[in-house]
C-alpha cells in the first residue's frame, strides 16, 4: 500500500552558513536555481547561504529567501532523484509556510522567493522598531505555560511539540518568564539569540505590509493539502491564504497540532526539506513511530532518495 507523504518545510534558525553549498557543487540543477534566484532579487543570496558572512545570512531579509531558496533547491532535487515519489500534503514551519505552498502548487518560485525577501525585511524593519526577544521553554505543558505567559506578560510563539515552547515579547519580559517558567518546573528555560519577538503583537507594523504584499502576489488554490500554521488546518481558497499569511507574523505557530492533524488523516512518511533537521526532532516528539527523512545536503538526499527505492 502507497504511504501517505507529507513534505515539511524548515523555517528561520535552521540556517548555517554553507547551506546549499555541496549539492551546489554537485549538482548543476541546484548552480542553475541560484543564479536564477539572484536573477529574481537582484543580489546574490546564494552566495550569502553558501559563504557567509554570518552576520549577513542570519539579517532576517537575506535568512528567510535564503532558507525558501535552498529548502526549494532540495525539493527539485529530490523529485529529480526519486521521480516516483508522490506527495499529498505539505507544511512549513513559521517561513516554511511560503515554501509549502510554493510546492504545493499555490504559488510560483519566482513569488514565493519575492514574498520571502520582502517578508523579512518588513519584520526586519519591526524587529528594529521595537525591544524584542525569545525564548525557548522545556519540560512544561500548554496550559501551565499559558499561566507563565500571562504573569510574565508575554507570549506563546511557537508550540512545536510536546515539552517545547517558544515564547516571544519584550525582552525584558522574556527575561521575567524565564524566571518564572524555572519557577514553574521548567526544565530548562533559555534566551534565544534572535533579532525581535516573532509571531507576537511586537511584529505588529509588519502585518499591513505583509497583507498589502500578498494582495498584489498571484495565489491559487494548492494541488494537494497545504496546512496553514495559524489554524493547523488545511489552506482553503486564494484570498483565504493571503489573510492567513497576514495573520501568521503576529500568531502563534501551531506545529504540534498541525503535525497532529495530517497523523489524524492517515500520513505516516514525513519528509523535511531544507537546512537542518529541526522539524524532524520535533516530529519523533510527537510520533515516535512516523517515518522521519531529511534532504539537506548531498548525504541526506543520497539517504532519502534510496529509503524511496524500497
Amino acid at each position: 500500500m502507497q504511504k501517505k507523504t507529507a513534505l515539511l518545510f524548515a523555517g528561520q534558525g535552521a540556517q548555517y552558513v554553507g547551506m546549499g553549498k555541496d549539492l551546489s557543487q554537485q549538482f548543476p540543477e541546484a548552480r542553475e536555481w541560484f543564479a536564477r534566484a539572484a536573477e529574481i532579487l537582484g543580489f546574490d543570496v546564494g552566495a550569502i547561504c553558501q559563504n557567509g558572512p554570518e552576520a549577513e545570512l542570519t539579517r532576517t531579509e537575506n535568512c528567510q529567501p535564503g532558507i525558501f531558496l535552498v529548502s526549494w533547491i532540495a525539493l527539485q532535487l529530490l523529485q529529480k532523484g526519486a521521480p516516483q515519489l508522490a506527495f499529498e500534503a505539505t507544511a512549513g514551519l513559521s517561513l516554511g509556510e511560503l515554501t509549502a505552498l510554493a510546492a504545493g502548487g499555490a504559488m510560483s518560485f519566482e513569488d514565493g522567493l519575492r514574498v520571502a525577501r520582502r517578508r523579512g525585511r518588513f519584520m526586519q524593519e519591526a524587529c528594529e522598531q521595537t525591544h524584542g526577544g525569545m525564548a525557548a521553554v522545556l519540560g512544561l505543558d500548554t496550559e501551565t505555560m499559558r499561566a507563565v505567559c500571562a504573569e510574565a506578560e508575554v507570549e506563546m510563539a511557537n508550540l512545536n511539540c510536546p515539552g517545547q515552547i517558544v515564547i516571544s515579547g519584550e525582552a525584558e519580559k522574556i527575561g521575567r518568564a524565564v524566571e518564572v517558567a524555572k519557577g514553574k518546573g521548567a526544565k530548562r528555560a533559555v534566551a534565544l539569540t534572535v533579532a525581535g519577538a516573532y509571531h507576537s503583537r511586537l511584529m505588529a507594523s509588519a502585518q499591513p505590509k505583509v497583507r498589502e504584499m500578498m494582495r498584489g502576489t498571484e495565489v491559487k488554490a494548492p494541488g494537494v493539502m497545504v496546512i496553514s500554521n495559524v489554524t493547523a488546518q488545511p489552506h482553503g481558497q486564494p484570498e483565504e491564504i493571503r489573510e492567513r499569511l497576514a495573520e501568521q507574523v503576529i500568531s502563534p505557530v501551531r506545529w504540534e497540532d498541525s503535525i497532529r492533524y495530517l497523523l489524524g488523516q492517515g500520513f505516516t512518511r514525513f519528509i523535511e526539506l531544507g537546512p537542518g533537521t529541526a522539524l524532524s526532532g520535533f516530529l519523533k516528539r510527537i510520533e515516535p513511530g512516523a517515518e522521519r527523512l531529511n534532504v539537506a545536503d548531498a548525504a541526506s538526499l543520497e539517504a532519502t532518495v534510496k529509503a524511496l527505492e524500497n
